[in-house]
């Protein structure tokens, strides 16, 4: 068949960083996670507008990934940082605006992009040795034995989402469950190659926060309970409950016409073949004394019945994310075939009872020793119960990656400011062979600086949604917000009580200059690992792993855009 049309040649877009559109374009996006980042962020509705559900949202991989970016150039930012989220969980709002800011800063320096590129690698190399050298000011170490911090790192995550819509209380309550849940998924007994265990979400939606809990093992949802019968299990010998797990259809529908033709003598049923297979199934199940019988997919009701006729209970529907933590659980290797069982395959149980929250019913399995369990989450409404099973897992991961690191990095804007005093201190005192080396000359290693700290600054300042003045003090360098409508006063110490972070108190000697315009800061000293008086559990903090990697990705990503020639772009 002919084309209808020719073909059209590709697009060839030269610079595509001095385009009117895409600077609009980011500079529209940076303006969305700007206005989204942070505890006091604005909610954002997302849809596809042409119906479906609406997500209201803060949160960057939500965001992310309900845009649509038709820009190239913004396509490889939000890929960049989705692949961050992925990885990390956190901290996703905090890279996407570092890199848009890294982007609008550079690209409006008279520097060669190369050069540019050499100088902020040198930059970022010099933060991370900071970061991770035992002088860093920004940073705190996280005792595990010790619940304070980890209770601060959790809290500031559950903070950090507005569209949760939690009180103090609720927040409270969330951040010990959070912890109770993690710590059920550590080993008790150490070994060489130790695995975390897994914390299942089960969602109760329409009820109170502070109806949440944490229980250990699974459980499973069973709307065809009857609560007010007394519950019956057949046990083995040593009183233990054996379990078979199932990932094939129970339901009978074993033959299927689409894979094949099926040659039948005259008179046999396919159907009740398949039935008498299941109930033969379940006639060596009761054999081998199973009390508990789960399946991935549906089963049968006649093989359900004779199950619970001879006190075998039995679950079907469990859905394939259950399958891991439930093999994890009970020893069960999952069959996928209903002809041949092995016993090698059955796992077992301590015991297991029936649960009711709000109107769901539930069978709680019940291990001899797990890292499995189970988070009944409540929440009052859809939206923010599907903004804070997020942000759970997000902690739950953070939790993890800290356990690897066991350290964090100060929250509010501190680590930012404190970075870009560090980093002006630094390139003002670099040994001359330092320019020749980086094949640039001192201006051009002081624009290029300045630019780096500006941009860290510029996520500071970022977490400032009031109006109201964001400070940094010569001091510690951490960042301070000044309330809305204060009047401009000469003593900032009367109208700012704490550092952004928590550790700091207000004195008179800080002497504090605006987040703001594009003057270098003064040279100031180290900051101490800890305040005078200690705060421990108001501190907000953030993971460590997590905000390391997204400095990187910021930096990385940015330089990949401004080192753009061309874009081809296919029009057909």
């Amino acid at each position: 068949m002919s084309r209808l049309e020719a073909k059209k040649p590709p697009l060839f877009i030269s610079e595509p960083l001095t385009r009117d559109a895409v600077s609009q374009s980011l500079s529209l996006l940076s303006g969305i996670l700007k206005s989204s980042y942070g505890p006091a962020g604005r909610l954002k509705q997302l849809h596809n507008g042409v119906g479906g559900c609406v997500c209201t949202t803060s949160q960057s991989s939500a965001l992310l990934g309900h845009l649509s970016v038709s820009q190239p150039v913004l396509r490889v930012l939000t890929a960049s940082v989705q692949n961050h989220v992925s990885r990390f969980s956190d901290c996703g709002l905090f890279t996407a605006i570092l890199c848009c800011a890294f982007i609008e800063n550079f690209r409006s320096l008279n520097v060669a992009p190369f050069t540019v590129i050499k100088i902020s690698k040198h930059l970022l190399s010099l933060c991370m040795d900071y970061l991770k050298s035992e002088a860093c000011a920004c940073r705190v170490s996280v005792d595990f034995s010790n619940v304070e911090t980890l209770v601060c790192l959790v809290r500031s995550i559950l903070t950090s989402k507005p569209a949760c819509m939690l009180n103090k209380t609720e927040v409270d309550h969330l951040t010990m469950l959070v912890l109770k849940a993690f710590l059920f998924t550590v080993p008790c007994h150490v070994e060489t190659n130790a695995i975390l265990g897994k914390c299942v979400i089960v969602p109760v939606k329409g009820t109170r926060v502070v109806d949440s809990t944490v229980l250990p093992g699974l459980l499973i949802e069973a709307p065809e309970i009857q609560l007010g019968k007394p519950l019956a299990v057949k046990r083995t010998g040593s009183n233990a409950i054996k379990t078979a797990l199932f990932s094939v259809s129970m339901a009978g529908d074993g033959f299927n016409p689409e894979e094949g033709t099926i040659a039948v003598h005259h008179g046999v049923s396919l159907e009740a073949s398949e039935l008498n297979e299941l109930l033969n199934l379940g006639k060596q199940l009761v054999k081998d004394e199973v009390g508990l019988v789960m399946c991935q997919k549906v089963m049968h009701p006649c093989l359900k019945q004779y199950l619970k006729e001879n006190g075998v209970i039995a679950v079907d529907r469990a859905g394939l994310c259950l399958m891991e933590p439930l093999g994890r659980l009970t020893g069960s290797k999952p069959m996928a075939s209903i002809h041949s069982l092995s016993l090698g395959c059955y796992g077992s149980l301590k015991d297991l009872c029936f649960e009711s929250f709000a109107s769901k019913h539930f069978i709680h399995l019940i291990p001899e020793d797990t890292v499995i369990c189970s988070l009944i989450l409540c929440n009052r409404s859809e939206t923010a119960w599907d903004e804070l099973k997020r942000v759970c897992e997000t902690a739950e991961h953070v939790l993890q990656l800290t356990m690897k690191e066991p350290l964090a990095l100060l929250g509010g804007g501190c680590t930012e400011t404190h970075l870009a005093s560090y980093i002006r201190h630094k390139s003002s005192h670099l040994p001359a062979n330092t320019f020749k080396d980086l094949d640039c000359s001192q201006t051009q290693y002081q624009l290029v600086s300045d630019g780096f700290c500006h941009s860290l600054e510029t996520v500071a300042r970022s977490l400032g949604h009031n109006n109201g003045e964001v400070l940094t003090d010569m001091v510690y360098g951490h960042c301070w917000f000044v309330p809305s409508g204060s009047p401009c006063v000469s003593n900032w110490a009367d109208l700012v009580s704490k550092c952004g972070c928590g550790m700091n108190s207000n004195t008179k000697d800080l002497n504090w200059r605006f987040l703001q315009g594009q003057s270098s800061s003064p040279i100031i000293q180290s900051c101490p690992k800890e305040p005078s008086e200690k705060v421990t559990d108001l501190l907000t903090l953030e993971c460590f792993a997590a905000k390391c990697s997204g400095l990187q990705v910021a930096l990385e990503t940015a330089n990949l855009i401004l080192d753009l020639s061309y874009i081809v772009e296919d029009q057909n």
